[in-house]
């Protein structure tokens, strides 16, 4: 792991406690909103992003809360009007008397001026830990550790919320010297779903996964600057490591199956913007079936590196959020939409299974080849069900599988890819139980090998073009795995399902 200052300002790691110390005496005489968020804009920046952070919380009702980092109590005000106790700790003495003057009246409210690399606090004693631009300032070790104890801190199911400055500066106020740590966003999620807590008198361990991960829009939009990041994990038993020896299901598909050069193989085969079959000619066809019109929402789960967003963007002037569990996914699909300057296409990391929208939220929810990964496919759609307006459509392409038994060849691909298939009778029928109507279930197989001996055509015809940009060894195996699919496509283990429903 990169040692974090040695590199931006040759301390020894046993100086960072003072240099940032330093930092924040020089940034906290008037111990204003200004100061807070290092820039002048500070009360414009806070009208607009407070409603925007609190939106991204889970329910505060009857919790417990440790705001963490909580400054003057830009935030501490407002988690005190949900929770049942919240306790705000700063490690500057002006921030936290400013927010026991501006909040001591609350009686669900405690304060405490510490250095968060020293607290300590007894297991299970919160629900929700939350923080704001904290984490920049610690060192890597001093993160690890941190992450750890808050594991410890929070209860099981309990939620860890914070945003952090990535990459780059944000704020424009002068700083004769910068100790800050712009870790990349990469960087941030490996840090905290690695580690792992276990009990003190047991053998159960815990960790992090994540619910969400997105940019905060206030930025955006007031500043043009994406590096404002936030992030939503739940605490959860980690009672079996995923295949490969990965902690999360999301490094096992950003290390295993969708590497960012793995997602360029794929592109490569399926064209420019997609990694899902057929690419455009079935995005096309599929996303006809729906009749969008200029307006309404789209959420497409699995979206990928967002080919299809913009197409649903640009040809149908709706708005769409993609959201992927996969890191690589959706950095190489926010790149491409700074390209395609499209204000209404939006991307986030989120695990559609724990993530929540407001009853009603999207006209259409649409999803290709991704939801094979999901072992409750019933629950999610339940909440699919809820996110939809009424009227609102469901349209899902999905890899499938015939009656078992099944050949061996297949039942070794499939639990080599982790996947969960259903028959396409029993997907539609599963689709119907979470609550649709006018369900329609489509063995598509046939076009499927039709589209995967178009994609073996076209390999063949660049096949100099493929091997030059990545190597003859990605061509075989893209090759040898596309065949494979045809042979299982033949002997009917391998299925093709298109779903249609419709919300009451």
């Amino acid at each position: 792991m990169l040692s974090v200052f040695t590199p931006h300002l040759g301390l020894h790691p046993l100086s960072a406690r003072s240099t940032m110390i330093r930092f924040w005496k020089e940034h906290s005489t008037m111990a204003s909103v200004d100061e807070m968020v290092l820039d002048n804009r500070g009360k414009e920046l806070t009208e607009q992003e407070l409603p925007e952070i609190l939106s991204l919380l889970p329910s505060l009702a009857g919790k417990r809360v440790l705001d963490l980092g909580a400054g003057i109590g830009r935030f501490t005000s407002h988690l005190l009007t949900s929770a049942d106790h919240v306790m705000a700790v700063d490690f500057m003495e002006s921030f936290i008397e400013k927010n026991r003057q501006e909040n001591g009246h609350h009686s669900n409210a405690a304060f405490l001026q510490a250095d968060v690399t020293k607290l300590e606090f007894p297991t299970n004693s919160y629900d929700v830990i939350f923080s704001n631009w904290l984490l920049m300032y610690l060192s890597d070790e001093e993160l690890e550790r941190l992450v750890e104890k808050m594991l410890g801190w929070l209860a099981p199911g309990g939620f860890l919320f914070f945003r952090e400055s990535c990459n780059h500066q944000s704020g424009n106020c002068k700083r004769d010297f910068n100790p800050t740590l712009y870790r990349t966003q990469a960087q941030y999620s490996h840090l905290i779903t690695s580690a792992q807590w276990t009990e003190p008198e047991g053998q159960q361990k815990f960790g992090f996964d994540v619910v969400l991960t997105k940019k905060v829009q206030t930025y955006v939009k007031i500043m043009n600057i994406h590096n404002q990041i936030c992030w939503l994990l739940e605490k959860v038993p980690r009672s079996k490591v995923i295949q490969g020896g990965f902690n999360t299901f999301q490094q096992f598909l950003d290390n295993r199956q969708y590497t960012q050069r793995g997602i360029l193989l794929y592109e490569k085969m399926f064209g420019a913007g997609y990694v899902s079959t057929g690419g455009l000619t079935t995005t096309k066809e599929f996303v006809d079936l729906l009749n969008l019109k200029p307006g309404q929402k789209v959420l497409d789960v699995g979206c990928g590196i967002g080919g299809g967003n913009f197409y649903m963007a640009k040809t149908f002037g709706v708005e769409v959020l993609g959201l992927d569990l996969s890191e690589n996914m959706i950095e190489i699909a926010m790149e491409r939409a700074i390209d395609e300057k499209l204000p209404m296409v939006h991307f986030e990391v989120a695990d559609a299974t724990k993530c929540s929208f407001e009853e009603g939220s999207f006209d259409v929810i649409y999803s290709r080849d991704t939801i094979l990964y999901i072992d409750d496919k019933l629950a999610l759609f339940k909440r699919f069900h809820s996110w939809l307006r009424p009227g609102g459509q469901l349209l899902i392409s999905d890899y499938c599988c015939g009656e078992k038994p099944w050949t061996p060849s297949f039942q070794e691909y499939v639990q080599q890819r982790g996947y969960i298939l259903y028959t396409v009778k029993q997907y539609g029928e599963v689709i119907e139980e979470a609550g649709f109507c006018s369900v329609r279930a489509e063995d598509r197989t046939a076009q499927l090998i039709r589209v995967i001996q178009t994609e073996l055509d076209r390999a063949d015809a660049i096949k100099g073009e493929f091997i030059k940009e990545f190597s003859e060894e990605d061509y075989l195996a893209i090759v040898n795995r596309w065949s494979n699919k045809l042979q299982c496509c033949d002997a009917g283990d391998h299925r093709w399902g298109l779903f249609y429903a419709t919300k009451h």
